[in-house]
């Protein structure tokens, strides 16, 4: 046997993790500001007021705008997520053992960055939409739609709204969120799949991991991308070591990331009731 199977082995593996983490793994970080290859323990993300333009005079100054600018600091944490591979099983089974656990961790990192820019959204308390007493309905969205109008957050396309599953439910029972006529054949991006759909000039995904109070409350989130900052050390890296006492794999996934809020003026919070009905 080759000396350099392990080499090969080490390899393989490690771009098999970083391709099921950039297929499946996050569902939200396409969906904020991203930093990535920081240096240090923490990123800063500069956040810029509005601008207000005036007249000047003939050969006058150029009035200034004396923008706000302020800085957030988001602190970067490590992750990992590791697992045995032994090298006889492998002979045993009809599966392909490597590629299993090579998901499974791609899936515990990608579910991790998911929490963490979550939480960074629960951190919005300003602009909450709340009916304890019914799910999903248009009328919130409307609320929230008309809430980032008075805000004057852009509508230029980066407008997200995450939901439960039950409130997915309720939302596919509103005929113009799913009725085409209603959106237009250009603003079908997502026409091949099912778990997001365009509309309202925003795009809303389903999401398994919500914040849900002990009172059957989910927290649903409408935001525009630049509210949110996400931050990374280091992307998903793999560190496999044979043990022979052993005689075996072990896979050690890990990463280096953290998330922050950033502006609350971009993130309305919709409380759904998700009691059983």
């Amino acid at each position: 046997m080759s000396t350099t199977i392990d080499q090969a082995f080490i390899k393989q593996f490690e771009r098999e993790v970083h391709e099921a983490y950039q297929r499946q793994g996050s569902k939200l970080r396409n969906t904020v500001r991203t930093i990535s290859n920081v240096n240090g323990s923490s990123a800063v993300f500069q956040k810029v007021g509005k601008g207000t333009a005036s007249t000047k005079s003939t050969h006058g100054m150029v009035p200034v705008m004396n923008l706000d600018h302020t800085n957030v600091e988001v602190v970067l944490s490590d992750f990992y997520a590791g697992d045995w591979v032994d090298r006889l099983d492998e002979l045993k089974t009809n599966i392909d053992e490597r590629q299993v656990i090579a998901n499974a961790g791609a899936n515990a990192l990608g579910r991790k960055t998911d929490e963490l820019i979550i939480n960074a959204l629960s951190g919005a308390t300003s602009q909450i939409i709340t009916d304890d007493n019914i799910g999903m309905t248009k009328e919130k969205i409307m609320n929230a739609f008309e809430t980032f109008g008075e805000n004057d957050v852009p509508d230029d396309g980066q407008r997200y709204c995450i939901v439960g599953w039950k409130q997915w439910s309720n939302l596919l029972s509103i005929e113009e969120f799913v009725n085409a006529d209603y959106i237009g054949a250009d603003a079908l991006p997502f026409a091949s799949i099912t778990q997001a759909k365009m509309f309202l000039g925003t795009i809303f995904m389903p999401h398994s991991g919500l914040p849900l109070d002990e009172n059957d409350i989910r927290s649903c989130f409408y935001y525009h991308k630049t509210a949110i900052g996400h931050a990374a050390a280091s992307d998903v890296q793999t560190d496999i070591s044979w043990h022979g006492d052993r005689a075996a794999h072990f896979v050690n996934n890990m990463m280096s990331q953290g998330a922050g809020l950033i502006d609350p003026s971009g993130i309305v919070v919709i409380k759904c009731d998700e009691t059983p009905d």
